[in-house]
């Protein structure tokens, strides 16, 4: 059955400019679609024209009239005065309206008994019971805190919060309506990665149909299962998810690039066929001409062909200041508290020339707070940090600001970075600001455009030590990747906070997750760290229901021996673990010997078989 279908749509907002132009695409129940495109491209155009918040120029959109749909990136006015409690109580409205004629039926029977009255009663608390009315608080309450919506913020003014706190609650709302389409345009930009794996969870697990427009590659990976591309106006399909995307736009662009090569070959060839044919047939063979012409159409016809295009790629590069020292920075025993709120504490640490560290968490746990310490922008409560003598940090705030806010991208590149007019003008095109935008006022930028400026002046200084915070928050995809290219070449020290578990998986090679007022310190990639945090809340729970059980008052022998074998098991685990985070050291220390990473691998292999064995005879022995 199809919830969505599109024909021929066309939607300009200035004359003689199709943002689409002659889109078409159908959407079956229970599919989910990744929007793709560049910024500009008309994604949340088309999100708009669906939900009919704007009309279009030509062509037909319809859908499935019994579907109710859902777009997160409209927030509906509510009356003032509502609590987010409120807001949420909305979404399930019917319920309240059931539940309150159930209680005016009550009254009612108390005084008359009437069949007209039972029936009515009987069918309402049915329908209550079959809509899930019993479970409609906790089912508030599960949403509410998957999304990170916590009770504090429930008893809040919905006007007095943030735009990212209304797109939270937003979202909660329309997954308890229930909604039967769901249209997220950008759904994690205000989630931390907690809330974002509880949505791909809720996704993953939604029988509806999902449309979605994100920048996070990884979320896009996890939750679609098929890619429309918006290009020049019309769509591009692909049957897979971002991944396969990438791959089989990177195919489709090879073969067209074979194809336009070997048109302009034959072309040539063809070419010089003609003129060949023109000089013999002067020299008295008359048709030869017309087999000329013939050849000169099939040029013509060949020359229609376009050059396919490719998204340029970023030109410039991080000038590095190459780090002799053994250690970069350590922090000694520091803490650091708002008010009552212990952030961390006793935190110690050392950081080597080269390392890559994401700093992960949930958002107000004190990542950008563990970067400012770090940049001296902001003091621990006790301890001390101290870098290394020849150590040239540079560091991408949150939030970035300049100098002077009403002075244009060029002038900032001029008196913030003493680059010279021809380098400036080249550097700014780099990262995408091209023309006249080089003289908007800074203070005019997005957030992402800020980002992407203070960026490209970071590259012109010599640095060792690169901090980045949030560095790809409000970048599109194709901006992102350009961050990448350029930090893949960059080999010194890296420390980033990311939600971009894309990002994460890319480059970091150490793990500090800041939990509970605790800093986690796991010296390995983001995949090895999933991993090794599952198998410790695996750990957790079996241990957990171990300490539950009932102790007998006397202990048989056998119960005893039992014991020491699973306190034993957990010592060869531990030692296991150990082995495994210094062999993904070694990989990082060894990626240019292919040798010895087959070495490596081979011993990873059998260590982690080890593991998993000794993982299950734990499990058998608590159990």
């Amino acid at each position: 059955m199809t919830d969505i279908s599109v024909s021929s749509l066309v939607k300009s907002f200035e004359i003689g400019n199709n943002i689409l132009d002659g889109l078409s695409f159908s959407v079956d129940t229970g599919e989910h679609i990744g929007i793709l495109g560049p910024n500009g491209c008309g994604k949340t155009t088309l999100f708009r024209i669906l939900t009919g918040e704007i009309g279009y120029d030509e062509g037909t959109v319809s859908v499935a009239p019994s579907k109710r749909m859902g777009l997160i990136s409209q927030i509906p006015f509510y009356p003032t005065g509502y609590t987010v409690e409120d807001v949420l109580k909305t979404a399930q409205k019917r319920l309240y309206d059931i539940s309150g004629r159930i209680d005016e039926l009550s009254s009612e029977m108390e005084h008359n008994q009437s069949r007209r009255l039972i029936d009515e009663y009987d069918r309402l608390l049915d329908d209550f019971r079959r809509l899930g009315g019993y479970e409609m608080d906790n089912e508030r309450s599960r949403v509410a805190n998957g999304l990170d919506i916590p009770d504090t913020m429930r008893t809040q003014l919905f006007e007095t919060l943030s735009g990212g706190e209304k797109t939270r609650v937003n979202l909660a709302r329309l997954i308890l309506e229930d909604t039967d389409i769901l249209l997220l345009d950008e759904p994690t930009n205000h989630l931390d990665m907690h809330a974002t794996e509880w949505l791909e969870d809720y996704l993953l697990h939604f029988g509806g149909t999902v449309l979605t427009v994100s920048h996070d590659r990884w979320f896009l990976d996890k939750v679609i299962n098929r890619c429309i591309e918006i290009v020049d106006g019309k769509a591009e399909f692909y049957s897979g998810n971002y991944s396969f995307f990438v791959e089989e736009r990177q195919r489709r662009f090879d073969e067209k690039m074979k194809q336009y090569e070997k048109d302009q070959a034959k072309i040539e060839q063809l070419t010089r066929a003609a003129e060949q044919m023109h000089l013999w047939a002067f020299l008295g063979n008359d048709k030869l001409h017309k087999r000329a012409f013939s050849m000169e159409k099939r040029i013509e016809k060949l020359s229609m062909s376009e050059r396919p295009k490719e998204a340029r790629k970023i030109d410039v590069r991080f000038r590095q200041k190459e780090f002799n020292a053994d250690e970069v920075a350590s922090a000694e025993k520091i803490s650091k508290s708002f008010g009552d709120r212990v952030l961390f504490s006793d935190l110690s640490f050392t950081v080597k020339g080269g390392e890559r560290i994401a700093v992960i968490g949930d958002n107000g746990s004190g990542k950008t707070t563990l970067m400012k310490i770090l940049n001296s922008e902001e003091s621990p409560d006790s301890g001390r940090i101290r870098l290394g003598p020849s150590v040239r940090k540079a560091y991408l705030p949150q939030i970035v600001m300049f100098d002077d806010m009403s002075r244009s991208l060029y002038d900032t590149m001029l008196y913030e970075c003493k680059a010279e007019p021809q380098s400036a003008r080249d550097r700014l095109a780099a990262f995408g600001f091209r023309g006249e935008d080089v003289f908007i006022p800074v203070g005019a930028l997005s957030g992402g455009e800020r980002s992407r400026l203070k960026l490209c002046m970071l590259m012109g200084s010599e640095i060792n030590l690169l901090m980045l915070d949030e560095p790809t928050n409000h970048l599109d995809i194709s901006s992102r990747e350009w961050i990448e290219s350029a930090l893949s070449d960059y080999s010194e020290t890296l420390i980033f906070v990311s939600h971009d578990r894309f990002f994460i998986d890319r480059f970091a090679t150490r793990i500090w997750d800041i939990r509970d007022g605790k800093v986690f310190d796991f010296c390995g990639g983001y995949p090895e760290y999933c991993e090794w945090r599952e198998r410790q809340e695996v750990f957790s729970r079996n241990s957990a229901k171990q300490q539950k059980k009932e102790i007998p008052q006397k202990r048989e022998p056998r119960r005893g021996s039992n014991e020491k074998l699973i306190e034993k098991t957990e010592r060869e685990i531990e030692k296991a673990e150990g082995r495994l985070a210094l062999l993904e050291k070694e990989a990082e220390e060894f990626a240019s010997d292919y040798q010895k990473l087959m070495e490596i691998e081979e011993a990873r292999s059998a260590l982690s078989t080890e593991l998993n064995a000794l993982y299950e005879k734990w499990e058998k022995l608590s159990s």
